[in-house]
């Protein structure tokens, strides 16, 4: 990142900041000497952020006026980043009266800019003809150049970066497929661009003229089919050649379950990007560069860019991820602490074992749980679990963590999401599979009245409706084996002072033999 502490200092409001994107732009905008305010549903998915000490944070939503309006106070600059993709079926109307709230408070507020990052569109395609993601992006910008702020639109195409869900799905569909029977899309040409460059870009966007209002196409210097893109991962990645044998009869929707079986994609997310993979998408101009000059060297050229962002994966330094951005509703569900739980049934399965290992050898597990890491018991009931989930269209267990040992709250885990953590003291987590009801896995690290440590863990579920009900009663036979299984490896692995993931993968071992005497219940 190259500073600009000698220009001027603007105010920025960045929505979707517990996003892929939003995340790492904010840091961007900080060093570059600018004021930064996050408008999120829940402000506390920020705090465990690095920059989060030196941004502001309001709670709201793009959808609601008067939260939009109170953020817009003071602003110069206004990113829009969020989108209602996954919200339901209605999602392009929820986005269309967002951008309409968020183009008219900006003005009322006088915004001096709105920056905004959409899709590149296919050229002599009819609007109407292209599918429902990339439609409703166009529409968005479209709304904000209409508007009576000048905007800066970006158009990009496939985003190159550890993290993106277009690099994951890249990543795991060539690393697990040596051979692969594929959809006639991968013979669709692309411009890919590093995300290093989409940040540049953002953040430049702030300082442009204020008669600057108009779309602009972004892109790195190659343009590739997906079958050349998947090569050339094999290449940088150093794995054979990959055969690729295109089939013309997998549809977007059924591209979408085939790479949501493949990789951690989930199909609700990998569908709008296959279907945007249906028309040439290549920049027309590179206008950008007028207003935020490209230094030597880039755009990053395609193989920098994967390079770049495989160093990334393999030194666990991924900023932010694809997942970052929670299932939508989640937030103003209510949480276990209510008191008297303001929703009526709430079903519990407690555990609770002394643990021969001090408080820090345990935190150092129950943080380092889940991905790669492991759940401690019966994995094949936690793989069926994912299955059923992703057959159902949810995110299922391959989400994995962003950092192999730490957890910060918002990160995504597995088909869980961190939704509280005190160090050396508590880990709660928010289920974010498809689930008839509310669900909580929590994990607390205490101490004794003698000064021993103790685990407690806690399974809650609030049901919704007759199903709800039901959908616990018939999983609660296996609660002591998963569960019950689960706090007897923990408490053994920090006993023999192991992580998560040594652990994980000695716990078949461990249970095996026979624990002392407790008092689980």
């Amino acid at each position: 990142m190259s500073g600009r502490r000698g220009a001027e200092r603007l105010h920025c409001l960045v929505t979707g900041a517990s996003g892929y994107i939003g995340g790492r732009l904010v840091p961007e905008l900080l060093e570059s000497g600018h004021r930064v305010r996050c408008l999120v549903r829940s402000p506390a998915k920020l705090r465990d952020q690095p920059w989060a000490a030196d941004a502001e944070s309001v709670q709201g939503d793009v959808t609601d006026p008067r939260s939009v309006a109170e953020a817009m106070r003071g602003v110069d600059v206004a990113y829009y980043l969020v989108h209602a993709l996954g919200s339901g079926a209605d999602f392009e109307d929820t986005d269309r009266r967002a951008a309409r709230i968020f183009a008219r408070e900006a003005h009322a507020a006088g915004v001096r800019r709105i920056v905004y990052l959409g899709g590149l569109t296919p050229r002599g395609i009819p609007e109407q003809s292209l599918s429902p993601h990339l439609r409703s992006r166009a529409e968005v910008g479209r709304i904000f150049l209409d508007s009576k702020v000048p905007a800066t639109v970006l158009r990009a195409a496939v985003v190159i970066g550890s993290g993106s869900a277009s690099f994951e799905m890249l990543r795991y569909l060539t690393e697990r497929l040596p051979v692969m029977v594929t959809p006639s899309w991968v013979h669709t040409r692309t411009q890919p661009i590093g995300v290093r460059d989409v940040l540049r870009y953002l953040a430049g966007s702030a300082t442009m003229p204020d008669d600057v209002d108009r779309p602009f196409d972004v892109g790195g210097p190659d343009v590739l089919t997906y079958r050349e893109m998947m090569r050339r991962y094999a290449a940088v990645a150093g794995l054979r050649r990959r055969v690729v044998v295109p089939v013309p009869v997998l549809t977007p929707r059924l591209s979408s379950h085939w790479v949501g079986l493949v990789t951690p994609v989930p199909a609700s997310i990998a569908r709008p990007l296959t279907e945007s993979l249906r028309h040439e998408v290549v920049c027309q101009e590179h206008d950008i560069a007028r207003y935020v000059p490209d230094p030597p060297g880039r755009p990053l050229p395609f193989d920098e860019a994967l390079a770049l962002a495989l160093r990334r994966v393999r030194e666990a330094q991924v900023a932010t991820r694809w997942s970052s951005a929670s299932v939508p509703g989640a937030p103003s569900d209510p949480l276990p602490t209510d008191p008297d739980w303001a929703g009526g049934s709430l079903y519990q399965d407690q555990r609770e074992l002394p643990v021969d290992a001090s408080p820090q050898a345990l935190w150092k597990v129950v943080e380092g749980i889940g991905g790669d890491n492991g759940w401690y018991s019966f994995p094949l009931a936690w793989a069926v679990r994912g299955w059923l989930d992703r057959f159902v269209g949810g995110v299922g267990l391959r989400r994995g963590r962003r950092d192999a040992e730490r957890l910060r709250v918002g990160d995504s885990l597995d088909f869980w999401r961190v939704e509280e953590i005190e160090p050396v003291r508590l880990l709660r987590l928010r289920a974010e599979m498809r689930l008839p009801g509310l669900a909580w896995l929590e994990m607390y690290v205490e101490t004794d009245a003698s000064g021993g440590t103790r685990y407690r863990q806690r399974a809650l579920f609030h049901p919704r409706g007759l199903l709800g009900h039901a959908y616990w009663w018939s999983v609660s036979p296996f609660h002591a084996v998963v569960f019950g299984g689960m706090a007897r490896n923990i408490t053994q692995a920090a006993a023999k002072g192991l992580t998560a993931h040594t652990g994980s993968r000695r716990f078949r071992r461990i249970r095996r033999r026979r624990p002392r005497r407790s008092t689980e219940h």
